[in-house]
């Protein structure tokens, strides 16, 4: 190791977005390698809006591994952390950096120490996906800092053991998870189906319920799935193979009618599998209900999907709208029956990308209050407007996969110290 009497920092950041799944992944065939017991498909969003930005950095001062996760320091010592640090570290290549006259030999990875912070632009734990970026960030940073030869899809196996869905974050666009058939897990990696630009209309719009943390967490959840459900067994073996085949032709093909029907079955038939858990598991609420009402009842007036809705483990819904005309009325849609406060600035409520707010027409809470109700609403009166039960909107749409951010005032930690900023 060289470098000026062992002072120095080496650091690198990067960007790694959120996925959400349109076929679910439920249940795993190996806990500890975390091996799902079938094949998942998941859209990627765009990291401007949804992404996890991690700094890590390595010095000979650094007396033991150290991690801050949106300011706040958090332990290490997890055993989902450990594996990836353990097979990082395994695989970590020479390192140059002639501009700070640092040489670091692959050996000496195993005794350096790591100082790594991670923030996430949107709530940690609600049901978003957050320790699927935060881990694919994790890998791809530190792949990027030991100059591990693997690529995204060699990467996507060590992210898979911190959390399962990050494996499908090291990739833009449309991504299968193959849950593969070796005990080892060397074949259970992520693919990608097609990049972000192949269908690139799709406009996406989450309704965040609750930033709240979920009751039962996705990894208890799973296991009391596996352990008490029948429908589990049913839906591995023999739903999910069909619908991983169908959802890939409707990718391929952008065929929005089943691309729509599939995420909205998938995601329906996944929360009933965890009613069907002993005890049930509840994710969605009463707002989650209401969204999924609303649109299914468009759905039906038009004749054909115009958006599709999915949930994960958690009660917020995310609705893949065809287009931004479709996107805008889904908008409006949404603003009639879930109206904010009316102490709440509307530059607060919609966030994201703020063009689809003007696509629908509504400039400030005067354009909100004067919607009218959609069509497929008859009596108006059966409708109850729900204020405060919908937190805020994201409006995004499919994005690129990590990318190292070259630009230091990007960093989390301090280049001098290695200590957060």
């Amino acid at each position: 190791m060289g470098g000026e009497s062992e002072k120095w920092v080496l650091m690198v950041t990067a960007r790694t977005p959120t996925n959400i799944a349109v076929i679910k992944y439920w249940g795993k065939r190996d806990e500890t390698l975390i091996l799902p017991i079938n094949d998942s498909i998941s859209v990627t969003l765009d990291p401007n809006h949804l992404c996890t930005t991690t700094t890590v950095s390595v010095s000979p001062s650094f007396d033991h591994d150290r991690m801050w996760l949106n300011g706040k320091e958090i332990s290490l010592q997890g055993g989902r952390f450990q594996s990836c640090l353990r097979e990082i570290r395994a695989r970590a290549q020479d390192v140059e950096d002639e501009k700070k006259g640092i040489r670091i030999k692959k050996e000496d990875w195993q005794k350096l120490h790591l100082h790594i912070a991670s923030y996430n632009n949107f709530p940690t734990a609600a049901g978003l996906a957050s320790s699927a970026a935060g881990l694919a960030c994790l890998v791809f940073s530190l792949a990027k800092l030991m100059n591990l030869k693997e690529d995204n899809s060699q990467l996507s196996a060590i992210a898979r053991q911190g959390s399962g869905s990050a494996c499908r974050s090291l990739y833009g666009g449309f991504v299968k998870w193959i849950m593969g058939k070796e005990d080892n897990g060397s074949d259970s990696i992520a693919v990608q189906l097609a990049d972000e630009k192949h269908w690139d209309e799709l406009i996406i719009i989450i309704a965040v319920v609750s930033a709240r943390q979920k009751e039962t967490s996705s990894t208890s959840g799973m296991r009391d799935t596996v352990e008490t459900s029948a429908l589990i067994q049913h839906r591995a073996k023999e739903v999910v193979p069909k619908r991983v085949v169908q959802m890939e032709n409707a990718i391929q093909n952008r065929d929005f009618p089943s691309f729509a029907r599939l995420a909205c079955t998938d995601s329906n038939q996944f929360h009933a599998v965890c009613l069907d858990t002993y005890p049930p598991i509840f994710y969605m609420n009463d707002t989650s209900h209401r969204i999924i009402s609303c649109v299914e009842k468009w759905n039906r007036a038009e004749g054909t999907p115009q958006v599709a809705y999915t949930f994960d483990a958690g009660p917020n819904a995310v609705m893949i709208a065809r287009n931004r005309k479709t996107a805008a009325l889904l908008l409006q849609r949404l603003l009639y029956n879930f109206p904010p406060q009316s102490d709440t600035d509307l530059d607060r409520y919609v966030i994201g990308d703020k063009s689809i707010l003007e696509y629908a027409g509504i400039k400030d809470m005067k354009d909100v209050e004067a919607l009218v109700p959609p069509p497929e609403i008859k009596d108006n009166l059966s409708t109850e407007k729900s204020k405060g039960d919908v937190s805020y909107f994201i409006c995004t749409r499919p994005g690129g996969g990590p990318v190292v951010l070259s630009d230091e005032t990007q960093a989390l930690l301090d280049p001098l110290t290695g200590l957060p900023k």
